[in-house]
Protein backbone atom coordinates (compact mmCIF):
# COMPACT_ATOMS: atom_id res chain seq x y z
CA UNK A 1 0.00 0.00 0.00
CA UNK A 2 2.79 2.44 0.91
CA UNK A 3 4.60 1.81 -2.39
CA UNK A 4 1.38 2.45 -4.34
CA UNK A 5 0.84 5.69 -2.41
CA UNK A 6 4.41 6.75 -3.18
CA UNK A 7 3.89 5.92 -6.84
CA UNK A 8 0.64 7.91 -6.89
CA UNK A 9 2.38 10.89 -5.30
CA UNK A 10 5.08 10.69 -7.95
CA UNK A 11 2.44 10.67 -10.66
CA UNK A 12 0.76 13.72 -9.09
CA UNK A 13 4.06 15.61 -8.93
CA UNK A 14 5.03 14.79 -12.52
CA UNK A 15 3.06 17.66 -14.14
CA UNK A 16 4.59 20.24 -11.75
CA UNK A 17 8.06 18.88 -12.45
CA UNK A 18 7.40 18.97 -16.19
CA UNK A 19 6.21 22.58 -15.90
CA UNK A 20 9.30 23.60 -13.95
CA UNK A 21 11.51 21.93 -16.54
CA UNK A 22 9.65 23.71 -19.35
CA UNK A 23 10.04 27.07 -17.62
CA UNK A 24 13.78 26.55 -17.31
CA UNK A 25 14.00 25.45 -20.92
CA UNK A 26 12.35 28.55 -22.36
CA UNK A 27 14.28 31.02 -20.23
CA UNK A 28 16.44 32.51 -22.97
CA UNK A 29 14.23 31.79 -25.96
CA UNK A 30 11.12 33.50 -24.57
CA UNK A 31 12.28 36.03 -22.00
CA UNK A 32 15.07 37.53 -24.09
CA UNK A 33 16.72 40.51 -22.33
CA UNK A 34 14.66 39.88 -19.17
CA UNK A 35 16.25 36.44 -18.71
CA UNK A 36 19.06 37.75 -16.50
CA UNK A 37 17.06 40.21 -14.43
CA UNK A 38 17.05 39.79 -10.61
CA UNK A 39 13.39 38.77 -10.41
CA UNK A 40 13.77 36.25 -13.24
CA UNK A 41 16.94 34.86 -11.68
CA UNK A 42 15.15 34.21 -8.39
CA UNK A 43 12.16 32.64 -10.13
CA UNK A 44 14.40 30.34 -12.16
CA UNK A 45 16.39 29.45 -9.05
CA UNK A 46 13.17 28.40 -7.34
CA UNK A 47 12.25 26.11 -10.25
CA UNK A 48 15.75 24.61 -10.41
CA UNK A 49 15.83 23.93 -6.66
CA UNK A 50 12.39 22.31 -6.91
CA UNK A 51 13.60 19.98 -9.68
CA UNK A 52 16.74 19.11 -7.73
CA UNK A 53 14.61 17.76 -4.87
CA UNK A 54 12.96 14.99 -6.89
CA UNK A 55 13.67 11.31 -6.33
CA UNK A 56 14.72 9.06 -9.20
CA UNK A 57 15.17 5.31 -9.57
CA UNK A 58 17.69 5.28 -12.39
CA UNK A 59 21.39 4.68 -11.84
CA UNK A 60 23.38 7.88 -12.36
CA UNK A 61 26.46 7.79 -14.56
CA UNK A 62 29.92 7.41 -13.11
CA UNK A 63 31.21 9.98 -15.62
CA UNK A 64 34.84 8.98 -15.19
CA UNK A 65 36.42 9.49 -18.59
CA UNK A 66 40.05 10.26 -17.72
CA UNK A 67 42.26 9.80 -14.67
CA UNK A 68 45.89 10.67 -13.92
CA UNK A 69 48.27 7.71 -13.95
CA UNK A 70 51.86 8.61 -13.28
CA UNK A 71 52.70 11.59 -15.45
CA UNK A 72 49.86 11.22 -17.92
CA UNK A 73 46.08 11.30 -18.25
CA UNK A 74 44.63 8.01 -19.43
CA UNK A 75 41.19 7.27 -20.82
CA UNK A 76 38.71 5.17 -18.85
CA UNK A 77 35.89 3.09 -20.26
CA UNK A 78 33.30 0.97 -18.45
CA UNK A 79 33.06 -2.73 -19.25
CA UNK A 80 30.56 -5.19 -17.78
CA UNK A 81 32.68 -8.23 -16.97
CA UNK A 82 29.91 -10.26 -15.35
CA UNK A 83 26.22 -9.59 -16.00
CA UNK A 84 24.42 -11.33 -13.14
CA UNK A 85 20.72 -11.16 -12.25
CA UNK A 86 21.11 -8.87 -9.24
CA UNK A 87 24.22 -6.91 -10.16
CA UNK A 88 27.05 -6.47 -12.60
CA UNK A 89 30.75 -6.71 -12.05
CA UNK A 90 31.84 -3.47 -13.68
CA UNK A 91 35.42 -2.85 -14.83
CA UNK A 92 36.89 0.62 -15.26
CA UNK A 93 39.30 -0.30 -18.03
CA UNK A 94 42.16 2.07 -18.81
CA UNK A 95 44.03 2.50 -22.06
CA UNK A 96 47.74 3.17 -22.47
CA UNK A 97 48.81 2.17 -18.95
CA UNK A 98 52.56 1.60 -18.98
CA UNK A 99 52.57 -1.37 -16.57
CA UNK A 100 49.91 -3.68 -15.10
CA UNK A 101 48.33 -2.32 -11.94
CA UNK A 102 47.00 -4.26 -8.92
CA UNK A 103 43.40 -5.37 -9.37
CA UNK A 104 41.03 -3.85 -6.82
CA UNK A 105 37.46 -4.99 -6.19
CA UNK A 106 35.30 -2.27 -4.63
CA UNK A 107 32.39 -3.87 -2.79
CA UNK A 108 29.65 -1.25 -2.88
CA UNK A 109 26.88 -0.91 -0.30
CA UNK A 110 23.41 -2.23 -1.03
CA UNK A 111 21.58 0.14 1.26
CA UNK A 112 19.20 2.25 -0.79
CA UNK A 113 21.63 4.00 -3.14
CA UNK A 114 23.38 2.96 -6.31
CA UNK A 115 27.06 2.04 -6.37
CA UNK A 116 27.71 5.35 -8.13
CA UNK A 117 27.68 6.88 -4.64
CA UNK A 118 31.30 5.65 -4.57
CA UNK A 119 32.28 7.59 -7.68
CA UNK A 120 34.89 9.63 -5.80
CA UNK A 121 36.27 6.47 -4.20
CA UNK A 122 36.67 4.79 -7.57
CA UNK A 123 38.13 7.85 -9.28
CA UNK A 124 40.92 8.16 -6.71
CA UNK A 125 41.64 4.41 -6.65
CA UNK A 126 42.01 4.42 -10.43
CA UNK A 127 45.25 6.37 -10.19
CA UNK A 128 47.17 3.32 -9.06
CA UNK A 129 44.80 0.36 -9.42
CA UNK A 130 42.87 -1.64 -11.96
CA UNK A 131 39.42 -1.09 -10.46
CA UNK A 132 36.26 -3.21 -10.52
CA UNK A 133 33.02 -2.58 -8.61
CA UNK A 134 29.92 -4.52 -7.62
CA UNK A 135 27.32 -2.47 -9.51
CA UNK A 136 24.05 -3.58 -7.87
CA UNK A 137 20.80 -3.54 -9.81
CA UNK A 138 17.56 -2.05 -8.54
CA UNK A 139 15.61 -5.07 -7.31
CA UNK A 140 12.34 -3.60 -8.55
CA UNK A 141 13.72 -4.06 -12.08
CA UNK A 142 14.60 -7.75 -11.54
CA UNK A 143 11.80 -10.20 -12.49
CA UNK A 144 10.51 -12.33 -9.64
CA UNK A 145 11.41 -15.55 -11.45
CA UNK A 146 15.11 -14.78 -10.91
CA UNK A 147 14.59 -16.01 -7.35
CA UNK A 148 15.78 -14.70 -3.98
CA UNK A 149 18.67 -12.45 -3.12
CA UNK A 150 19.59 -12.59 0.53
CA UNK A 151 22.65 -12.21 2.74
CA UNK A 152 24.18 -15.51 1.59
CA UNK A 153 23.69 -14.57 -2.05
CA UNK A 154 25.44 -11.24 -1.45
CA UNK A 155 28.45 -13.15 -0.12
CA UNK A 156 28.25 -15.42 -3.18
CA UNK A 157 28.45 -12.39 -5.48
CA UNK A 158 31.55 -11.07 -3.69
CA UNK A 159 33.25 -14.48 -3.95
CA UNK A 160 32.30 -14.82 -7.63
CA UNK A 161 33.68 -11.34 -8.34
CA UNK A 162 37.00 -12.09 -6.62
CA UNK A 163 37.28 -15.32 -8.57
CA UNK A 164 36.75 -13.37 -11.77
CA UNK A 165 39.59 -11.01 -10.85
CA UNK A 166 41.85 -13.98 -10.14
CA UNK A 167 44.71 -14.57 -7.68
CA UNK A 168 46.57 -11.69 -5.99
CA UNK A 169 43.72 -9.21 -6.31
CA UNK A 170 42.63 -6.81 -3.58
CA UNK A 171 39.30 -5.89 -2.00
CA UNK A 172 37.89 -2.69 -0.49
CA UNK A 173 34.45 -2.57 1.15
CA UNK A 174 32.61 0.57 2.23
CA UNK A 175 30.04 0.68 5.04
CA UNK A 176 27.35 -2.04 5.07
CA UNK A 177 29.23 -4.63 2.95
CA UNK A 178 32.14 -4.80 5.39
CA UNK A 179 30.45 -7.75 7.09
CA UNK A 180 29.65 -9.82 3.96
CA UNK A 181 33.04 -8.90 2.46
CA UNK A 182 34.84 -10.15 5.56
CA UNK A 183 32.65 -13.25 5.51
CA UNK A 184 33.50 -13.84 1.83
CA UNK A 185 37.23 -13.61 2.58
CA UNK A 186 36.80 -16.05 5.47
CA UNK A 187 34.86 -18.56 3.36
CA UNK A 188 37.49 -18.39 0.62
CA UNK A 189 40.24 -18.90 3.21
CA UNK A 190 38.40 -21.88 4.65
CA UNK A 191 38.16 -23.33 1.15
CA UNK A 192 41.81 -22.46 0.40
CA UNK A 193 40.58 -20.64 -2.68
CA UNK A 194 43.57 -19.37 -4.70
CA UNK A 195 41.60 -16.19 -5.48
CA UNK A 196 41.27 -15.03 -1.87
CA UNK A 197 42.33 -11.36 -1.81
CA UNK A 198 45.84 -10.25 -0.92
CA UNK A 199 44.48 -7.26 1.02
CA UNK A 200 41.11 -6.41 2.50
CA UNK A 201 40.26 -2.80 3.38
CA UNK A 202 37.13 -2.31 5.50
CA UNK A 203 35.93 1.29 5.74
CA UNK A 204 33.31 2.55 8.18
CA UNK A 205 31.46 -0.76 8.45
CA UNK A 206 29.26 -2.35 11.16
CA UNK A 207 31.48 -5.35 11.93
CA UNK A 208 30.41 -5.27 15.59
CA UNK A 209 27.44 -3.00 16.27
CA UNK A 210 27.64 -3.73 20.00
CA UNK A 211 30.58 -1.32 20.16
CA UNK A 212 29.46 2.29 20.80
CA UNK A 213 25.95 1.88 19.31
CA UNK A 214 24.78 4.77 17.12
CA UNK A 215 21.26 6.01 16.44
CA UNK A 216 21.13 3.62 13.48
CA UNK A 217 22.07 0.67 15.70
CA UNK A 218 19.63 1.65 18.43
CA UNK A 219 16.78 2.00 15.93
CA UNK A 220 17.39 -1.53 14.70
CA UNK A 221 17.20 -2.82 18.27
CA UNK A 222 13.94 -1.08 19.20
CA UNK A 223 11.76 -3.23 16.95
CA UNK A 224 11.39 -6.91 16.16
CA UNK A 225 12.02 -8.41 12.74
CA UNK A 226 8.28 -9.03 12.49
CA UNK A 227 7.71 -5.29 12.98
CA UNK A 228 10.18 -4.42 10.21
CA UNK A 229 8.50 -6.96 7.93
CA UNK A 230 4.99 -5.68 8.65
CA UNK A 231 5.76 -1.96 8.44
CA UNK A 232 8.63 -1.48 5.99
CA UNK A 233 8.27 -4.23 3.41
CA UNK A 234 6.12 -3.48 0.35
CA UNK A 235 5.26 -5.16 -2.92
CA UNK A 236 6.62 -3.64 -6.12
CA UNK A 237 3.61 -2.43 -8.12
CA UNK A 238 3.01 -2.79 -11.83
CA UNK A 239 4.47 -1.83 -14.35
CA UNK A 240 8.00 -2.48 -13.04
CA UNK A 241 9.70 -5.70 -14.13
CA UNK A 242 9.96 -6.84 -10.54
CA UNK A 243 6.27 -6.32 -9.81
CA UNK A 244 5.09 -8.63 -7.08
CA UNK A 245 8.48 -8.76 -5.36
CA UNK A 246 8.52 -7.88 -1.68
CA UNK A 247 11.07 -5.14 -1.13
CA UNK A 248 12.37 -2.56 1.29
CA UNK A 249 11.83 0.59 -0.83
CA UNK A 250 14.76 2.92 -1.33
CA UNK A 251 12.60 5.96 -0.65
CA UNK A 252 12.01 4.73 2.91
CA UNK A 253 15.74 4.29 3.49
CA UNK A 254 16.42 7.76 2.10
CA UNK A 255 13.78 9.24 4.42
CA UNK A 256 15.42 7.52 7.38
CA UNK A 257 18.87 8.85 6.46
CA UNK A 258 17.58 12.39 5.90
CA UNK A 259 15.69 12.45 9.18
CA UNK A 260 19.01 12.12 11.01
CA UNK A 261 20.14 15.52 9.62
CA UNK A 262 16.97 17.14 8.29
CA UNK A 263 18.02 20.64 9.30
CA UNK A 264 21.27 20.31 7.36
CA UNK A 265 19.43 19.19 4.21
CA UNK A 266 17.00 22.12 4.40
CA UNK A 267 19.95 24.44 4.82
CA UNK A 268 21.67 22.95 1.79
CA UNK A 269 18.62 23.57 -0.39
CA UNK A 270 18.42 27.11 0.88
CA UNK A 271 22.08 27.46 -0.10
CA UNK A 272 21.31 25.95 -3.50
CA UNK A 273 18.53 28.46 -4.13
CA UNK A 274 20.75 31.36 -3.06
CA UNK A 275 23.66 30.19 -5.21
CA UNK A 276 21.39 29.90 -8.25
CA UNK A 277 19.81 33.28 -7.58
CA UNK A 278 23.26 34.88 -7.20
CA UNK A 279 24.61 33.21 -10.32
CA UNK A 280 27.24 31.25 -8.36
CA UNK A 281 27.31 28.31 -10.76
CA UNK A 282 30.20 26.46 -9.09
CA UNK A 283 28.55 26.38 -5.66
CA UNK A 284 25.17 25.42 -7.15
CA UNK A 285 26.68 22.65 -9.26
CA UNK A 286 28.41 21.09 -6.26
CA UNK A 287 25.15 20.90 -4.27
CA UNK A 288 23.12 19.72 -7.26
CA UNK A 289 25.62 16.98 -8.04
CA UNK A 290 25.48 15.65 -4.49
CA UNK A 291 21.69 15.54 -4.36
CA UNK A 292 21.33 14.08 -7.85
CA UNK A 293 23.30 11.12 -6.47
CA UNK A 294 21.70 11.14 -3.02
CA UNK A 295 18.15 11.20 -4.40
CA UNK A 296 18.76 8.33 -6.84
CA UNK A 297 17.41 5.38 -4.84
CA UNK A 298 17.11 1.65 -5.37
CA UNK A 299 15.04 -0.96 -3.58
CA UNK A 300 16.39 -3.88 -1.56
CA UNK A 301 14.95 -7.37 -1.58
CA UNK A 302 12.94 -8.29 1.51
CA UNK A 303 15.23 -11.16 2.39
CA UNK A 304 18.47 -9.17 2.11
CA UNK A 305 17.17 -6.23 4.13
CA UNK A 306 15.63 -8.28 6.94
CA UNK A 307 18.58 -10.67 7.13
CA UNK A 308 20.98 -7.73 7.34
CA UNK A 309 18.98 -6.11 10.14
CA UNK A 310 18.80 -9.43 11.97
CA UNK A 311 22.31 -10.82 11.43
CA UNK A 312 24.36 -7.62 11.46
CA UNK A 313 22.51 -5.03 13.54
CA UNK A 314 20.44 -7.02 15.98
CA UNK A 315 22.40 -10.20 16.69
CA UNK A 316 25.93 -9.25 15.47
CA UNK A 317 26.44 -12.84 14.43
CA UNK A 318 29.83 -12.43 12.77
CA UNK A 319 31.25 -10.66 15.83
CA UNK A 320 29.92 -13.46 18.05
CA UNK A 321 31.34 -16.21 15.83
CA UNK A 322 27.86 -17.44 14.92
CA UNK A 323 27.41 -16.30 11.31
CA UNK A 324 26.76 -19.05 8.77
CA UNK A 325 26.97 -19.09 4.98
CA UNK A 326 24.55 -21.57 3.41
CA UNK A 327 24.49 -23.41 6.74
CA UNK A 328 28.27 -23.49 7.26
CA UNK A 329 29.94 -21.57 10.08
CA UNK A 330 32.01 -18.62 8.89
CA UNK A 331 35.44 -18.56 10.57
CA UNK A 332 37.46 -15.31 10.12
CA UNK A 333 40.36 -16.85 12.05
CA UNK A 334 40.97 -19.00 8.96
CA UNK A 335 42.26 -15.89 7.15
CA UNK A 336 46.07 -16.12 7.07
CA UNK A 337 47.11 -14.61 3.73
CA UNK A 338 44.88 -11.53 3.42
CA UNK A 339 46.33 -8.37 4.97
CA UNK A 340 43.71 -6.32 6.82
CA UNK A 341 43.27 -2.55 6.93
CA UNK A 342 40.37 -1.00 8.83
CA UNK A 343 39.48 2.68 8.44
CA UNK A 344 37.18 4.74 10.65
CA UNK A 345 36.08 8.37 10.83
CA UNK A 346 36.35 10.22 14.12
CA UNK A 347 32.88 11.78 13.73
CA UNK A 348 31.08 8.87 12.10
CA UNK A 349 27.51 8.82 13.45
CA UNK A 350 26.47 5.79 11.38
CA UNK A 351 29.29 3.35 12.18
CA UNK A 352 30.96 4.57 15.35
CA UNK A 353 34.65 4.31 16.14
CA UNK A 354 35.48 0.75 17.15
CA UNK A 355 32.80 -1.03 15.12
CA UNK A 356 35.06 -1.59 12.10
CA UNK A 357 38.24 -2.12 14.10
CA UNK A 358 36.54 -5.13 15.69
CA UNK A 359 37.57 -7.04 12.57
CA UNK A 360 41.10 -7.29 13.99
CA UNK A 361 39.88 -9.40 16.91
CA UNK A 362 37.99 -11.71 14.56
CA UNK A 363 40.96 -12.20 12.18
CA UNK A 364 43.06 -13.78 14.93
CA UNK A 365 44.94 -15.96 12.44
CA UNK A 366 46.67 -12.95 10.90
CA UNK A 367 50.18 -12.12 12.05
CA UNK A 368 50.58 -8.61 13.51
CA UNK A 369 52.40 -7.17 10.50
CA UNK A 370 49.36 -8.02 8.34
CA UNK A 371 47.01 -5.85 10.41
CA UNK A 372 46.65 -2.08 10.22
CA UNK A 373 44.10 0.40 11.55
CA UNK A 374 43.64 4.04 10.59
CA UNK A 375 41.44 6.63 12.30
CA UNK A 376 40.81 9.76 10.24
CA UNK A 377 40.31 12.84 12.44
CA UNK A 378 37.63 15.38 11.63
CA UNK A 379 35.43 13.36 9.27
CA UNK A 380 32.03 11.73 9.48
CA UNK A 381 30.81 8.68 7.62
CA UNK A 382 31.07 9.97 4.05
CA UNK A 383 34.40 11.69 4.65
CA UNK A 384 36.03 8.29 5.10
CA UNK A 385 35.60 7.40 1.43
CA UNK A 386 34.81 10.69 -0.32
CA UNK A 387 36.20 14.20 -0.35
CA UNK A 388 39.55 15.85 0.24
CA UNK A 389 40.53 13.96 3.38
CA UNK A 390 39.81 10.61 1.72
CA UNK A 391 42.05 11.65 -1.14
CA UNK A 392 44.86 13.21 0.89
CA UNK A 393 45.03 11.03 4.01
CA UNK A 394 42.95 7.85 3.79
CA UNK A 395 43.80 6.76 0.26
CA UNK A 396 47.58 6.67 0.87
CA UNK A 397 46.93 4.11 3.62
CA UNK A 398 45.12 1.89 1.13
CA UNK A 399 47.71 2.39 -1.61
CA UNK A 400 50.65 1.65 0.66
CA UNK A 401 49.16 -1.59 1.93
CA UNK A 402 48.43 -2.77 -1.60
CA UNK A 403 51.99 -1.92 -2.67
CA UNK A 404 53.42 -3.78 0.31
CA UNK A 405 51.40 -6.91 -0.51
CA UNK A 406 51.64 -6.88 -4.31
Amino acid sequence: MLYKAYQAMGDLMAPAQAAASAVLGMRNSVLGPLANGPATQRFMALNQAFLSARLTHNRPKYDISKVPCGNQLVSVREEVVLDMPFGNLLHFAKDDVAAPQPKMLVVAPLSGHFATLLRSTVEVLLRDHDVYITDWKNIRDVPADEGRFGFDEYIDYVIRSLQELGPRSHMLAVCQPCVPALAAAAVMAQDKDPCQPRTMTLMGGPVDTRVAPTVVNELAMTRSIDWFRANLINKVPWPWDGHGRRVYPGFIQLTAFMSMNMGRHFEQFRNLYQALADGDDDAAEKIEHFYAEYFAVLDLSEEFYLETVDKVFQRALLAKGELTHHGRLVDPSAIHRTALLTVEGERDDICAVGQTAAAHFLCSGLRPHLKRHYLQPGVGHYGVFSGSKWERYVYPQVRNLVLAMS
